[in-house]
């Protein structure tokens, strides 16, 4: 037998429901899935029948229940990284992970992968890493065989991070840094994290795991802006901002309705984000993870 047709005989008939499926990583996930052979059902509020999707909530029981009839498999890659009214880090890392995890359990899931983010830590000074780490207890509470996904901050052509950056350095001849630039952090190509779920999904090991993935190389956060510099042909000059004025300054941001700054954020960039070596990441699953400069090099290509 070929090995597309090995890989077909192996997932054939093995659904998996990806909620989240239409965001950033989601939607990537489920791409890598069906390159897997896998069928995949996307658990969404707005589905769309091209997409065999289904309309889902994940704070709603029953429609997360209706989403995993006769599912093999289940990933939650949902996620919020501002909050805003009703949709809290609490109501959507600590309430509704575990019961898309309990919903999940009571279908006969066989295997389920919770999103998480490295660092997650129940008792961590960071409001947002603190429910992060709260909710991967409360879904294993739930799903005691889950896997765990850690990604560091990602990377991709349509993200909010390195979009922004490269944005913002081509705009500002002198760049505020936040503090003196030395949180560490290990940024990770979205589709190399897509296709690491994808393979967590297809091997045959069941065994809970925590994966974290952080790419090549860290970075420290003026390493890393001063490569992103090059590859785009900058040199902006980069100046230290204590991170006492960003808490302000996103202080008074919040005022707004779509504030560009939180203080949540401002936290964020105190906090180093790496993968430990002594977790297993790309290189259990035979996956090389590709550089920040890479990615950027085809961006910029492509941009003309």
């Amino acid at each position: 037998m070929e090995p597309r047709t090995l890989a077909r005989a192996a997932t054939n008939g093995r659904t998996i429901t990806v909620f989240g499926g239409t965001g950033f990583l989601g939607n990537r996930i489920v791409c890598h899935l069906r390159n897997h052979e896998f069928p995949v059902r996307i658990a969404s509020r707005h589905p769309d029948v091209q997409l065999q999707s289904v309309a889902a909530n994940i704070h709603d029981e029953r429609s997360v229940a209706n989403a995993l009839v006769g599912a093999y498999g289940a990933v939650n890659a949902v996620s919020l990284y501002r909050e805003r009214g009703g949709e809290t880090f609490h109501s959507v890392h600590v309430e509704a992970a575990p019961l898309v995890a309990a919903q999940a359990r009571r279908a006969g899931v066989e295997r389920l992968v919770h999103v998480s983010g490295i660092g997650a830590d129940a008792a961590s000074p960071s409001h947002y890493i603190r429910k992060r780490g709260e909710g991967e207890r409360a879904v294993l509470a739930e799903f005691p065989d889950a896997m765990i996904v850690r990604p560091a901050v990602m990377f991709g052509p349509d993200d909010a991070f390195l979009s922004t950056v490269l944005k913002l350095l081509r705009r500002l001849p002198i760049y505020p840094m936040f503090g003196r630039g030395r949180t560490r952090l290990q940024p990770a190509y979205v589709e190399d994290v897509a296709e690491a779920v994808a393979r967590i999904m297809a091997r045959a090991e069941t065994h809970p795991t925590v994966f974290e993935f952080g790419g090549p190389t860290p970075y420290s956060y003026e390493q890393l802006l001063r490569a992103i510099a090059h590859q785009a042909g900058l040199a902006p000059l980069l100046i230290p901002i204590p991170f006492a004025i960003w808490h302000a300054l996103a202080w008074a941001c919040e005022i707004l309705p779509r504030p560009p700054l939180t203080r949540n954020q401002v936290e964020l960039m105190r906090i180093d984000s790496v993968s430990s070596p002594e977790m297993p990441g790309f290189a259990e699953l035979g996956i090389s993870p590709q550089s920040i400069e890479e990615i950027l090099q085809r961006m910029l290509a492509n941009r003309g």
